[in-house]
């Protein structure tokens, strides 16, 4: 796979996500959006081999980063968008944290089913 057709799935994922989004959204659906997004960052990324590991976990961090900036948004409820604006930059260093993490351990597990 080329890093072309990575790009164009996890950007017609997004896609998905945003029209998801517009409805609102649970924390708990934004987590498996998340978990969905790294699923398919890994799986695309893998046939990559022009990319080293490096590179392509920022390429799928930077992908749960988009994900955060279109969708998280639309699971905090209208009354708590004060306390968002504040706690939002710290939430999105969390998110990637966790993110990182997750990759990791998601790697054997989606090469498995490769």
């Amino acid at each position: 796979m080329t890093p072309e057709a990575v790009e164009a799935s996890i950007n017609a994922f997004l896609s998905r996500a945003r029209e998801q989004a517009r409805d609102g959204l649970t924390w708990a659906e934004f987590g498996s959006l998340t978990l969905d997004l790294l699923k398919l960052a890994i799986a695309g990324l893998e046939g990559v081999s022009v990319m080293d590991g490096a590179t392509k976990k920022a390429a799928a961090l930077g992908a749960v980063g988009l994900l955060f900036d279109a969708a998280a948004g639309a699971a905090v409820p209208w009354a708590a968008w004060p306390l968002w604006a504040a706690a939002r930059p710290i939430v999105r260093v969390t998110l990637l944290a966790f993110a990182g993490g997750l990759l990791e351990s998601l790697l054997p597990t989606v090469r498995a089913a490769a």
